[in-house]
Protein backbone atom coordinates (compact mmCIF):
# COMPACT_ATOMS: atom_id res chain seq x y z
CA UNK A 1 0.00 0.00 0.00
CA UNK A 2 1.28 3.35 -0.36
CA UNK A 3 -0.12 6.84 0.88
CA UNK A 4 0.05 9.78 -0.98
CA UNK A 5 -0.90 13.34 1.02
CA UNK A 6 -0.74 16.51 -1.59
CA UNK A 7 0.32 20.45 -0.47
CA UNK A 8 1.35 23.58 -1.87
CA UNK A 9 -2.87 24.32 -3.19
CA UNK A 10 -4.02 27.87 -2.72
CA UNK A 11 -5.79 30.71 -4.57
CA UNK A 12 -3.52 33.05 -6.75
CA UNK A 13 -3.87 35.14 -9.88
CA UNK A 14 -3.25 34.56 -13.75
CA UNK A 15 0.17 35.16 -14.34
CA UNK A 16 1.28 33.70 -11.04
CA UNK A 17 3.25 30.53 -10.18
CA UNK A 18 2.44 27.87 -7.66
CA UNK A 19 4.21 24.48 -6.74
CA UNK A 20 2.42 21.21 -5.60
CA UNK A 21 4.28 18.52 -3.46
CA UNK A 22 2.71 15.23 -2.91
CA UNK A 23 4.53 13.21 -0.08
CA UNK A 24 4.77 9.17 -0.83
CA UNK A 25 5.12 6.64 2.07
CA UNK A 26 4.27 2.81 2.77
CA UNK A 27 5.21 0.36 -0.40
CA UNK A 28 6.88 3.19 -2.17
CA UNK A 29 9.96 0.79 -3.64
CA UNK A 30 7.02 -0.60 -5.80
CA UNK A 31 6.30 2.42 -7.75
CA UNK A 32 6.87 2.92 -11.47
CA UNK A 33 4.80 5.93 -12.18
CA UNK A 34 4.14 9.30 -10.43
CA UNK A 35 2.10 12.20 -12.04
CA UNK A 36 -0.74 14.78 -11.18
CA UNK A 37 -4.17 14.74 -12.37
CA UNK A 38 -6.77 17.30 -12.08
CA UNK A 39 -10.47 17.50 -11.77
CA UNK A 40 -12.69 20.56 -12.65
CA UNK A 41 -16.69 20.71 -11.39
CA UNK A 42 -18.55 18.91 -14.27
CA UNK A 43 -15.50 17.47 -15.60
CA UNK A 44 -13.57 14.19 -15.49
CA UNK A 45 -10.82 14.07 -13.83
CA UNK A 46 -7.82 14.80 -16.55
CA UNK A 47 -3.73 13.69 -16.62
CA UNK A 48 -1.80 16.73 -16.31
CA UNK A 49 1.77 14.83 -16.26
CA UNK A 50 3.11 11.67 -15.74
CA UNK A 51 6.43 11.06 -15.37
CA UNK A 52 7.53 6.76 -15.07
CA UNK A 53 11.22 6.46 -13.20
CA UNK A 54 13.40 4.89 -15.19
CA UNK A 55 11.05 6.34 -18.53
CA UNK A 56 9.45 9.24 -20.13
CA UNK A 57 7.39 12.08 -19.25
CA UNK A 58 4.01 13.25 -20.76
CA UNK A 59 2.62 16.11 -20.18
CA UNK A 60 -0.89 17.42 -21.67
CA UNK A 61 -1.23 19.41 -23.80
CA UNK A 62 -3.15 22.43 -21.79
CA UNK A 63 -0.09 22.61 -19.75
CA UNK A 64 3.11 21.45 -22.15
CA UNK A 65 5.42 24.39 -21.82
CA UNK A 66 3.98 25.89 -18.85
CA UNK A 67 3.76 23.18 -15.94
CA UNK A 68 6.95 20.87 -15.14
CA UNK A 69 6.96 17.80 -12.93
CA UNK A 70 9.60 16.66 -10.93
CA UNK A 71 10.18 13.44 -8.57
CA UNK A 72 12.26 12.13 -6.23
CA UNK A 73 14.94 9.40 -7.08
CA UNK A 74 14.00 7.96 -3.99
CA UNK A 75 9.99 7.83 -5.02
CA UNK A 76 9.12 9.77 -1.84
CA UNK A 77 7.87 12.78 -3.31
CA UNK A 78 6.39 14.33 -6.74
CA UNK A 79 6.21 17.89 -7.46
CA UNK A 80 4.48 19.97 -9.88
CA UNK A 81 5.44 23.21 -10.75
CA UNK A 82 2.56 25.79 -12.47
CA UNK A 83 3.97 28.69 -14.23
CA UNK A 84 1.75 31.35 -15.90
CA UNK A 85 -1.26 30.00 -14.21
CA UNK A 86 -4.91 30.43 -15.87
CA UNK A 87 -8.32 30.64 -14.74
CA UNK A 88 -8.87 27.22 -17.37
CA UNK A 89 -6.65 25.83 -14.34
CA UNK A 90 -9.03 25.89 -11.75
CA UNK A 91 -9.16 22.59 -10.47
CA UNK A 92 -8.42 20.09 -7.35
CA UNK A 93 -5.44 18.55 -8.35
CA UNK A 94 -4.80 14.69 -7.50
CA UNK A 95 -1.45 13.02 -6.64
CA UNK A 96 -1.42 9.42 -8.16
CA UNK A 97 1.21 6.82 -8.08
CA UNK A 98 1.10 3.10 -10.06
CA UNK A 99 3.21 0.30 -8.71
CA UNK A 100 3.84 -2.74 -9.44
CA UNK A 101 4.20 -6.26 -7.76
CA UNK A 102 3.91 -9.84 -7.58
CA UNK A 103 4.05 -12.72 -10.27
CA UNK A 104 2.32 -12.21 -12.43
CA UNK A 105 2.60 -8.32 -12.11
CA UNK A 106 -0.33 -6.85 -10.67
CA UNK A 107 -0.65 -2.71 -10.90
CA UNK A 108 -2.03 -0.70 -8.45
CA UNK A 109 -3.22 2.51 -8.36
CA UNK A 110 -2.74 4.87 -5.02
CA UNK A 111 -5.01 8.57 -4.88
CA UNK A 112 -3.93 11.93 -2.69
CA UNK A 113 -6.44 12.89 -1.00
CA UNK A 114 -6.67 16.21 -3.55
CA UNK A 115 -5.37 19.79 -3.04
CA UNK A 116 -7.75 22.68 -4.71
CA UNK A 117 -5.83 25.42 -6.82
CA UNK A 118 -8.07 27.95 -7.93
CA UNK A 119 -7.16 30.91 -10.24
CA UNK A 120 -8.71 33.94 -10.21
CA UNK A 121 -8.22 37.92 -10.76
Amino acid sequence: QVHLVESGGGSVQPGESLTLSCAASGNTFSIVVMGWYRQSPGKERELVAQSRFGGSTVYSDSVRGRFTISKAADKSAVFLQMNNVKPEDTAVYFCHAQGIKGVPERKSNYWGQGTQVTVSS
